[in-house]
């Protein structure tokens, strides 16, 4: 998911400030966040995102959705193999 974030970020104008800059006008940062994600960057990195809540937990439902579809692709594809509740259970348990 992470990396879907940085193509997102990378295919939009997003605001960058340096931590210096964050720190000392962090109400800013915060009414910027409120409208676009804000990079935070220290020593020519970037090392934080602000961003509003409403991204916070579109983003964290999209992340939650894309793991139970790779649960479901490696489910379907154990199953293809032949294992079953059985056998996993058996693998599992402690010897």
């Amino acid at each position: 998911m992470y990396d879907l974030y940085e193509m997102y970020l990378l295919e939009t104008v997003v605001r960058t400030v340096t931590a210096s800059e964050a720190k000392q006008g962090l109400a800013a940062v915060i009414d910027a966040a409120a409208r676009e994600p804000v990079i935070i960057s220290r020593q020519k990195r970037n090392v934080a995102v602000v961003m509003s809540m409403q991204e916070y937990q579109r983003l964290s439902s999209l992340n939650v959705a894309e793991f139970q579809r790779f649960c479901n692709t490696v489910g379907a594809s154990a199953q293809a193999a032949g294992l079953t509740e059985a056998k996993l259970s058996e693998l599992l348990a402690d010897e």
